[in-house]
């Protein structure tokens, strides 16, 4: 029933989300606000459709600590389903993506009309300071920038250095920089065919403290996404 279940759920995200993006080609011409309502459209009916096809719950949590306008959301990062489900919680998020989903023949022209900030990995410093310019006027303007600050999916209990993009956004904007926990990955991993039921959990922690050094910031984002995800996995507390 599972394989069964998955196979029809796989079926229509990906040609519903190609069906979608086609569809929304005409919405380039239309303001960005158009674009941010049709995609965020499409991610409810994602979620809805695990729930009916898969029997896939979403729980949300600490949606309280959310800051008004602009603030970065710092997400752990376990499947696909974390690059949809803040289309859906948040009005109008701006993500911060890999330059090459950009080249991807119309979705990339979508995700340039929605705002979304790209970066090279390759680049270097100067890659790192183009993305936080871009990051700066889409947080000036209100709009909440989400970063996975692992760079990659990683499995529950997986641990991966994380990447100085956030904290040079911290640094650079003064946003208020939201942690937030997850165990998606027990339901949907990282490249699976199988989509489990049960309920993913999306903790939104309260922001951390302002002024932080780097490295003061960095280990306490660690500490706080990490220990709260393996705490909703139910795996042993390796951080804290």
């Amino acid at each position: 029933m599972i394989l069964l279940r998955s196979a029809l759920f796989n079926a229509l995200f990906l040609g519903g989300s190609a069906m979608a993006a086609i569809l929304a080609l005409p919405l380039l011409l239309a303001p960005p606000a158009a674009m941010i309502a049709y995609v965020r459209t499409w991610a409810r009916a994602v979620v809805a459709a695990l729930r009916i096809l898969c029997g896939i719950r979403l729980e949300v949590t600490g949606l309280e600590n959310l800051p008004p306008g602009g603030a970065l959301i710092a997400a752990k990062h376990q499947s696909a389903f974390d690059t949809v489900v803040w289309l859906m919680l948040l009005r109008a998020p701006v993500y911060v993506l890999k330059k090459e989903l950009l080249s991807i023949p119309v979705w990339g022209l979508l995700a340039s009309k929605c705002g979304h900030v790209p970066v090279d990995r390759k680049g270097g410093g100067a890659a790192l300071k183009a993305m936080v310019r871009a990051a700066q006027a889409v947080l000036a303007a209100g709009r909440p920038v989400v970063i996975f600050p692992e760079g990659t999916r990683t499995a529950p209990g997986e641990r991966v250095p994380y990447q100085p993009g956030i904290v040079a956004l911290a640094a650079a904007t003064g946003a208020p920089v939201v942690p937030v926990a997850t165990d998606s990955g027990l339901v949907w991993g990282r490249r699976a065919f199988h989509k489990r039921p049960g309920t993913i959990h999306v903790a939104i922690l309260p922001p951390l403290p302002k002024g932080l050094p780097r490295p003061a910031l960095m280990a306490a984002l660690e500490q706080a996404i990490e220990g709260e995800s393996d705490r909703l996995a139910g795996l042993p507390r390796t951080c804290g």
